[in-house]
């Protein structure tokens, strides 16, 4: 198993909140299409301020909102609306161009969960933005409750659309529970550890790191020492590269500035051709930022 660790990054402007960023790394832009993740909390809202993020674009992706608590409005420019919350799925297709906003809600105390983004496959990268919601019905067993939000996993299959094939599910277990998941072999897997101490096989891992493994295995079988909650994540191997930079993902660099400059067109001129902005959102949009002075690469 090769063990990811994160490195803490600010999320969202000025107010910026601090998330552990755990993909994508320098060694690894995916597990199959999975190719950022964005991990944050327990957080205590009254000292840290919340999550608030405002209207910015996305091309390329979708992103997948997994709360394990507190609660999250969510804006976007294709009209959509909705709160994302504790077990709940909020998938957004941003294909052509999207943007959105998230902002943790009044009543939120503590905030806790992950973002995650899905990239399109080049075949369907230029679709309409899209926008599904989601609640999984969890399967137990002994020690153990999963709810699989993308995929299909220990009898349960979710119906939400996703452009290849893929597997998000959290897992609880308590401590002393061993739990063999039969997984497909043609899957790579990674493990995110929010708490507790898990054992992988004869490896350990530890809270906020990623557990990542290669395709070729039927069933992953983990331990728990003590109370474990875990995301399950995997695919296929992608077999494309990308361009990925600051929301948007592209194929190559010219492409990539392209969307920054069309983006920039609407802030700056009121209106574009890709891009436009959600409704009645409370606060102004965020600028690109500057490009870098070397031409962006392919990775993957």
């Amino acid at each position: 198993m090769e063990i990811l660790t994160p490195r803490d990054v600010p999320l969202g402007g000025v107010r910026a909140m601090t998330v552990r960023r755990t993909l994508p790394q320098r060694h690894r832009t995916f597990v199959g299409a999975w190719c950022f993740l964005d991990h944050y909390g327990p957080d205590d809202v009254g000292e840290q301020g919340g999550m608030v993020v405002p209207p910015h674009p996305h091309t390329g992706l979708q992103t997948a909102s997994w709360l394990f608590s507190g609660e999250i409005e969510h804006r976007d420019s294709a009209g959509h609306h909705a709160f994302v919350r504790p077990g709940e799925l909020n998938l957004m297709t941003a294909g052509r161009g999207i943007s959105h906003s998230e902002y943790s809600t009044p009543g939120t105390t503590v905030l806790h969960g992950a973002q995650l983004w899905l990239a399109l496959p080049d075949a369907d990268r230029q679709v309409d933005p899209a926008f599904e919601h989601h609640v999984p019905e969890p399967v137990s067993g002994e020690g153990w409750e999963a709810r699989v939000f993308l995929g299909s996993l220990l009898g349960s299959t979710s119906p939400v659309r996703t452009y290849s094939p893929l597997l998000g599910a959290e897992l609880r277990l308590a401590a002393g529970t061993t739990l063999r998941v039969p997984v497909d072999p043609a899957y790579e897997h990674g493990i995110l550890l929010d708490s507790g101490s898990l054992t992988i096989g004869d490896e350990a891992l530890k809270a906020h790191e990623l557990g990542y493994l290669e395709p070729g295995r039927d069933a992953i079988e983990v331990v728990a020492a003590e109370d474990a909650l875990l995301l399950l994540l995997g695919g296929p191997p992608f077999g494309e590269r990308i361009v990925m930079w600051w929301n948007f993902i592209g194929r190559e660099h010219d492409e990539v500035v392209g969307y920054r400059a069309q983006w920039q067109r609407l802030l700056d001129e009121g209106s574009d051709d890709r891009f436009s902005l959600p409704e009645a959102d409370p606060l102004p949009p965020l600028p690109a930022p500057v490009l870098p002075n070397a031409r962006m690469v392919e990775r993957g």
